[in-house]
């Protein structure tokens, strides 16, 4: 009976008061949203899965990262668009490597060590009085053709080179970081399922946030049962392959590798990582290639502290001191 008596407006408060709850948290979440894809989120590289190569960067591509141009062209490059063979006047350098070489999201597209080296060529080219590299022409364009994907190791990189050809590059640097030389096989599954290697745009900023950095990661697929053991053997073999390429190509072939953050310092390369630089030592020698170790190049550097944004990935200095130090060594070296 005494329900009878109460107010209308005593039933209604409740539905009232959540019906604010959930207008302030939709309105909470569309903020939240437009200032995630802002930031960039919503719109990820997405990959393709490859029978050869693994897997590769979607072709023909533009996004924005934390404020970071990304551009991938046709042929998965983190490049602009490009014809298939450079005019007679522009010397073209493909770059092969690793998130090292390819910068991510953290990069922008100017600051990349292909870019870098593009702009860095070009002012070593016009100072230089020397004979140029490699056919001794005046070149007035240059070009750096940056073919990188994360986690990429020498064997993704010589399936690139077989699918894609060289783009009649003049030189060839292949540029790698000493955890490459552990590389596993190149590994398809890992698209699409690897929250790292996503095959599609997410239907929301919102779930790129929870889903890739947020909720606990699935496991990744793990490489092919085939893999050998020993994978050192595996990458050192892709090198060689890579170099025969550029030789039969009549065009120069240059490798360079950069360490880990840990390998500076008192306690130095891990035992492992020592061995594989000694076997990397032993190819460089056999098949005569031109090779830059940057271990000791960053250990003489004075601010050594500044070179990484962690612990293999490179800062923007360590990315200016690579590609000025390989620049030079490609305008200097005689052929």
């Amino acid at each position: 009976m005494f329900l009878f008596l109460l107010p209308s407006s005593f039933f209604l408060f409740p539905f009232f008061f959540l019906l604010k709850i959930w207008a302030v948290t939709a309105v909470l979440l569309v903020l939240l949203e437009l200032l995630l894809r802002l930031l960039g989120l919503g719109n990820p590289l997405i990959y393709v899965a490859d029978t050869e190569c693994g897997y590769l960067l979607a072709p023909d591509r533009a996004v924005r990262r934390l404020g970071n141009r990304i551009e991938i062209n046709e042929y998965s490059m983190r490049t602009g668009s490009i014809a298939p063979l450079p005019p007679p006047d522009t010397l073209r350098v493909l770059l092969l490597g690793d998130s090292v070489a390819n910068g991510g999201w953290w990069t922008h597209q100017t600051d990349t060590i292909s870019e870098l080296m593009a702009r860095q060529l070009r002012q070593e080219f016009q100072k230089s009085q020397l004979p140029q590299i490699p056919s001794k022409v005046n070149y007035s364009d240059f070009e750096v053709l940056n073919a990188s994907a994360n986690s990429w190791g020498p064997r993704n990189q010589l399936a690139y080179a077989k699918k894609f050809g060289l783009f009649g590059s003049k030189v060839v640097v292949l540029l790698l970081n000493t955890d490459d030389l552990f590389a596993s096989a190149p590994n398809a599954a890992v698209v699409g399922r690897d929250r790292a290697y996503p095959d599609r745009k997410p239907p929301l900023a919102t779930v790129e946030l929870l889903n890739r950095y947020l909720l606990p990661a699935v496991p990744a697929p793990t490489a092919p049962p085939t893999e050998s053991s020993d994978k050192v053997v595996c990458n050192l073999e892709a090198i060689r392959h890579i170099k025969s390429m550029t030789d039969a190509a009549g065009s120069q072939f240059l490798l360079a590798l950069t360490p880990k953050k840990h390998e500076f310092g008192e306690s130095g390369p891990h035992d492992w990582e020592v061995k594989a630089r000694e076997r990397l030592a032993e190819l460089v020698e056999t098949e005569k290639i031109t090779y830059i170790n940057f271990l000791p190049i960053f250990n003489s550097a004075a601010e050594l502290a500044t070179l990484y944004r962690d612990s293999i990935h490179l800062s923007p200095q360590g990315n200016q001191l690579v590609s000025k130090t390989i620049s030079h060594q490609l305008t200097y070296s005689a052929t």
